[in-house]
Parts: C-alpha cells; structure tokens; sequence
C-alpha cells in the first residue's frame, strides 16, 4: 500500500482580534498566539533550585552508607551509554528514567519488588545530579517522602573514590515486576 500526499488550502479568517485556519463545517484551528498555559513558568534553573530547597540530597559517601547499612536503594536512572563509560554503582537497581515513577511506586502494577512501601529510602542517581533532583521531587510528589538523590551524581560518585563496578555488560533496567537482574 503506498502513501499519498495530499495538500489542501484552508482559508483563513479573522474573529475578535484571533486569526484561524479551518474549511466550513470544520473545528476551527487558532493562529499566531502561544497557549496560554495553567502553570507558572519558570527557568530550568529556578525549577532545579526551588526543587532543591525541598529535601536533604545526599553526598556520595552519604549515599554509598546508606546503601551498605541496608538502609537506602539507588536508583541509577544513566542511559547504557553512560553505564558502559564511567562504570556502575554496585548493587545500584537500573531504571531508566522514564519507567522510574512507575517501577517505584508501590501501587503501580508495574513496580519492581523492592518497592513494596513509601517508606523506603529511594536513592536516584544520575551523571551530574541535575536529573535526579527532579526525579526525586517527582517521586515525593507521588507519595515516596524518603526519595532523594546525590549531589553530583556519578561524576560526584567517581571522584570521591567510592567502588564502581565494570560488567561485561552494562546491567539491563528493571521491567515491572523484575528482581534483580543478572550480570555478566
């Protein structure tokens, strides 16, 4: 079956002060005016700060503690490519990020099994810890008051000396419902 191409002039006409595109009998489709939109907007800048502000981010080192007393998890949210670079976080879970809410929300039919109440400590870890406090204000959000991240992120992680693991194979992220993944 082939494609066809089919190219229609619409006419445009003008209605207090608006100007729209539409044929007649059709839904009109408004010109040359931004959305307005429901929310405030803000920089990228003043988003990351005013999320900061919100809860205590963790230190590498912190961070590694944390997770060798048993008492917190992280979540490498890294793209493979990053993984395969610099090297992973041993006992890190990979989620990529945009699965995240959904494997740690312990309603979800799509969570992983460690997430099995909001009171666990989420630890989300990113390259530079920029992404990860939006994920972590993103996962308090949904109700995980714990979550938290690490303040500057693998790079952070490296420098301070902490163990990174180099697999074969970069670990593969969580499906929904996965215990933890082999490596190799």
């Amino acid at each position: 079956m082939e494609a066809t191409r089919c190219l229609v002039a619409l006419p445009v006409f003008k209605t207090g002060g608006a100007e729209y595109l539409g044929a007649a009998g059709s839904i009109p489709v408004r010109l040359r005016q931004a959305p307005s939109l429901p929310w405030s907007v803000v920089s990228i800048d003043d988003l990351l700060l005013r999320t900061r502000t919100g809860f205590a981010r963790l230190s590498p080192a912190q961070a590694w503690a944390l997770t060798r007393s048993g008492d917190g998890l992280i979540a490498d949210t890294r793209p493979e490519w990053q993984r395969r670079r610099d090297g992973e976080a041993p006992g890190a879970i990979v989620i990529e990020r945009n699965h995240l809410e959904w494997r740690l929300d312990p309603r979800s039919a799509a969570r992983i099994p460690e997430a099995a109440s909001t009171s666990v400590t989420w630890i989300v870890l990113c390259d530079e810890g920029y992404s990860s406090s939006l994920a972590a204000a993103s996962l308090r959000q949904i109700g995980l008051p714990l979550a938290t991240d690490v303040i500057g992120g693998f790079q952070a992680w490296i420098s301070a000396g902490l163990p990174v693991s180099r697999p074969t194979v970069p670990v593969r992220p969580r499906g929904p419902g996965e215990g933890p993944v082999p490596t190799g």
